[in-house]
């Protein structure tokens, strides 16, 4: 390729430093924001070569007119290449000229790109995440206005269950119109997600893990994606924030609070499936993770036990996608698997 190019892009525009591989100038120009316009810019460039775009908030858009115009995007990682790059001051110019100079020295760190229609599907599960946080904030607004009017509690564990629901039928006069309409939402997204979304083999062995039903296994293969880009189970724990920070010096280890720029949307998965795990743990206590998070409940509350459920769902995770095969139990035998 004649040119390493990079994008340092902002909500309105990108600043695009283009540098010749031969003579190592550089050239900057501002690329205002519309439709068509990066590949419009592109266009005049020799295809295939790479361009460094920033895994922003809003790159989507922005790799997929680089793709048209028939070159390559790397998407980089921008917490690391600020490491990388050691800059003391920060401009538009500066960043992307850091970018190119990192491509220049083949230490650009780089990410995964999902597929176009990966991302597609993605919008649906992440949507859902935050329908389903919105709902359960207006769930628990609504237990405690009932509880101010004197309401007595559900003789329900999950007064919002099945079973729960006919109880709170007897309250609709005090149900706020927000909950009624969430809720309605968080199932029409449901079902739609259960019409597009096509149960892979992928899919069944995840199923087969604790805690774990479809929705939350679409979601997981949606955020993993190729499972071949993890180099362990540990890698797989770490990208999804269910590994706490390390502090080791003079002999001495010290384990931090988790890490907050991890994929939250896996974060939250693993999370949601160590909770059913912890909600059922009494109905199936020979199960591994049901054993592991009453140990822990008992000698380090139930957020550490939930935290060190969430890890093993998500490295168990990674090995039945690498093994390709149904979850097995380690509290049962290599010859039983889990249900449930």
């Amino acid at each position: 390729m004649s040119e390493y190019i990079a994008f340092d892009s902002h909500k309105r525009y990108t600043w695009v430093d283009r540098e010749n591989h031969s003579t190592g100038k550089s050239c900057g120009h501002r690329l205002e924001h519309a439709p068509g316009a990066v590949r419009s810019y592109l266009s005049g460039c020799e295809p295939g070569t790479a361009v460094a775009v920033e895994a922003t908030g809003n790159w989507y858009w922005i790799i997929d007119e680089i793709e048209q115009a028939g070159l390559v995007p790397q998407l980089v990682h921008p917490r690391k290449a600020k490491l990388m790059m050691g800059q003391i001051n920060k401009t538009d110019k500066l960043d992307a000229q850091g970018l190119n100079r990192l491509q220049r020295n083949g230490t650009l760190p780089t990410v995964w790109i999902p597929p176009g229609p990966l991302r597609d599907l993605r919008e649906l599960t992440r949507t859902r995440l935050v329908l389903v946080a919105q709902r359960t904030r207006l769930k628990n607004r609504l237990s405690a206005t009932l509880a101010k009017w004197g309401t007595p509690a559900s003789e329900y564990s999950d007064p919002y269950g099945k079973r729960g629901r006919a109880e709170l039928e007897n309250h609709l006069e005090r149900l706020p119109e927000q909950t009624r309409w969430v809720s309605g939402q968080v199932r029409q997204l449901e079902q739609r997600l259960e019409q597009l979304v096509e149960v892979t083999e992928p899919m069944q062995w995840l199923l087969s893990m604790p805690g774990v039903g479809m929705i939350l296994a679409a979601t997981i293969a949606l955020e993993i994606g190729e499972i071949g880009r993890f180099p362990s189970a540990m890698h797989l724990a770490s990208y999804a924030g269910t590994t706490p920070r390390v502090h080791a010096s003079g002999g001495k280890v010290r384990y931090g609070s988790l890490r907050s720029d991890v994929n939250r949307y896996l974060k939250w998965s693993f999370a949601e499936a160590a909770n059913s795990v912890a909600v059922n743990h009494t109905r199936c206590p020979d199960r591994h993770v049901s054993r592991l998070y009453q140990r822990l409940r008992q000698h380090k509350g139930h957020a550490k036990a939930i935290g060190a459920v969430a890890r093993h769902l998500a490295e168990a995770a990674f090995h039945v996608l690498r093994q390709t095969e149904m979850y097995r139990d380690p509290g049962l035998g290599r010859g039983r698997t889990s249900q449930g």
